[in-house]
């Protein structure tokens, strides 16, 4: 079984800013997207399991992105999705888990 992936840089700060942003405007994200921020933010190796949960997570809440306040400069930044985004490492988040997948099928054939 391959060891768990630390997260790198990029994610962790997203993740870190969401739980800040998540405190400041009481809104955003479950339980489950809380706690995967804290693993993401402190640099905790993330187990392929937990990667292809991630992967999932933005492949469903993509559409998220376009309601109002999802990006900077809109009314109501961050919208209460935009948060939950980044709990789980935002876009450095979706890019990092997709190449993490495809390292492992890579591996696996």
């Amino acid at each position: 079984m391959p060891k768990p992936k630390v997260p790198p840089v990029a994610v962790r700060k997203t993740a870190a800013k969401a739980l800040k942003w998540r405190r400041e405007h009481n809104r955003g994200g479950t339980e489950i997207g809380v706690a995967r921020a804290r693993d993401l933010s402190n640099g905790k190796g993330i187990p392929i399991s937990t990667i292809r949960r991630m992967n999932s997570y933005f492949a469903r809440h993509a559409v998220d992105l376009q309601a109002k306040g999802a990006r900077e400069g809109q009314a109501g930044y961050p919208s209460a999705g935009r948060i939950a985004w980044d709990l789980w490492g935002g876009d450095a988040g979706r890019r990092w888990a997709r190449n993490m997948l495809k390292q492992e099928k890579q591996r696996k054939s």
